[in-house]
């Protein structure tokens, strides 16, 4: 996907294509919620939107396709991959239960280095609310909850959560707009975050449990019925 450079005396260089930069900010727009799921993606209009021909926007649109965020319908084109309340509540299920996993095995964490991803993701999050830059807050939430699921260095149970990430990244789209929707506020990600990080930093591994599965999502989870739908 990527075009590859080389320079006398240095190693091979990946160079980005134009339709790996379409991927990532369209990757943006559809977890952040501008795309909803089911929305149709109108070629014409991506192509002006992005300043790029049909060849490049048309490959990009098959990448998302490869990692599960749009879809292909005869007649249609492409739009955002639907997803169901059962959909989320399966999604988030999941993660609670990776996330277990890795307080179990990471903690208490001996190395505190190993904590630094999850600092520089809170602090991007911090920025991301204050600037009101919903792509940003999702991109740096996911970024949180990946460095926890990585703290045991469990390569199976980081690989488990990757390939669930691009699906989360969508619900944590939905959460934030919820939460705003709610409660008018869309800064209460960074202190709740922060409350996590802490607990993980004191070692009490009972308080990162109940925290995990007490992480905000409650409210979403309790309305997806009429926010989504059940699907069936």
């Amino acid at each position: 996907m990527s075009a590859e450079a080389t320079a006398p005396g240095t190693s091979k260089v990946l160079v980005p294509t134009m339709a790996d930069a379409v991927v990532q900010r369209l990757r943006a727009l559809i977890v952040s919620g501008e795309f909803r799921p089911g929305e149709r993606l109108v070629e014409e209009r991506l192509s002006e939107m992005f300043g790029v021909s049909r060849p490049p926007l048309r490959e990009a649109l098959r990448i998302l396709q490869r990692d599960g965020l749009v879809q292909s319908l005869p007649r249609r084109g492409f739009i955002v991959i639907p997803i169901t309340a059962e959909d989320v509540r399966e999604i988030y299920s999941l993660r609670f239960a990776l996330e277990r996993m890795a307080v179990e095995l990471g903690m208490p964490v001996l190395d505190p280095k190993r904590l630094q991803p999850m600092r520089d993701a809170l602090e991007d999050m911090r920025v991301a609310a204050e600037e009101m830059n919903d792509e940003a807050a999702v991109e740096a939430n996911s970024r949180f909850h990946a460095a926890l699921v990585s703290l045991p260095g469990h390569k199976r149970l980081i690989d488990t959560y990757e390939g669930l990430r691009l699906q989360l990244e969508l619900c944590m789209g939905y959460n934030l707009k919820f939460r705003e929707q709610m409660f008018g506020d869309r800064k209460d990600m960074h202190p709740r975050h922060a409350q996590l990080l802490e607990s993980i930093e004191t070692g009490d591994k009972e308080a990162v449990l109940y925290e995990i599965a007490h992480h905000g999502n409650a409210s979403l989870l309790e309305n997806l019925d009429d926010l989504i739908g059940t699907g069936g």
